[in-house]
């Protein structure tokens, strides 16, 4: 199934950076128990790459996407682990050929209508909006949809259970990224019963939206 299709329809990817391989593989089977199938993994912590290896090769139901990409080395790094989408927290050329070479699909950060028009020259239309909140938040995203209409947002940053909704109305956005699910000290002190009801939260208020 397209990936687009998929994010377009779950609508939140958890952000997240792993403090341990363990704790990814355990959050990647509460996310799947709770009904939401997506996981971004990003390589903030040096046991990223481990982690988006096993949580691939054990959970292939779940989308697994790579965020904070930075270099081709992490990008073939994270597409042989097995990965449906990179995300980079900016936009280079160099960057996205390379993604593209490698039939990946490919978002990039942008937050000025310069990096979405250098982004649309390279043929990308599906872009990580980052960091959302801190530049302009929504009536950014609503002026990005009337200057470029052919393109769709994943506004991360700032994004919380409270104005989730808000963000995911506007027309113009693909599906939103979210790191208060999961944050990385819950994550390392093993508070999962604080994380699932967190996760349960928003996946019910999804429910309600659709």
């Amino acid at each position: 199934m397209d990936i687009i299709y998929r994010l377009k329809t779950l609508r939140l990817v958890p952000v997240v950076a792993l403090p341990t391989v363990e704790s990814g593989l355990r959050l990647a089977e509460l996310l799947l128990d709770c009904r939401l199938a997506v996981m971004e993994v990003t390589y903030r912590t040096e046991c990223a790459g481990e982690a988006l290896e096993q949580i691939c090769s054990r959970f292939p139901e779940l989308v697994v996407i790579a965020g904070t990409v930075v270099s081709p080395e992490q990008a073939d790094q994270a597409v042989s682990a097995g990965v449906e989408g990179i995300v980079s927290p900016g936009f280079t050329a160099r960057l996205a050929t390379h993604c593209q070479a490698r039939s990946i699909a490919f978002f990039p950060g942008v937050c000025t209508p310069s990096e979405v028009q250098a982004a649309r020259e390279e043929g990308l239309q599906n872009l990580k909006f980052f960091p959302a909140a801190q530049f302009g938040g929504i009536k950014m995203i609503e002026l990005f949809g009337a200057l470029y209409p052919d393109v769709l947002l994943m506004p991360t940053g700032g994004i919380n259970q409270d104005n989730l909704v808000d963000y995911l109305n506007c027309a113009n956005v693909l599906c939103c990224g979210g790191t208060w699910l999961s944050p990385q000290k819950m994550l390392a002190k093993g508070d999962w019963g604080e994380i699932e009801q967190r996760i349960k939260r928003a996946v019910d208020l999804l429910d309600r939206q659709a």
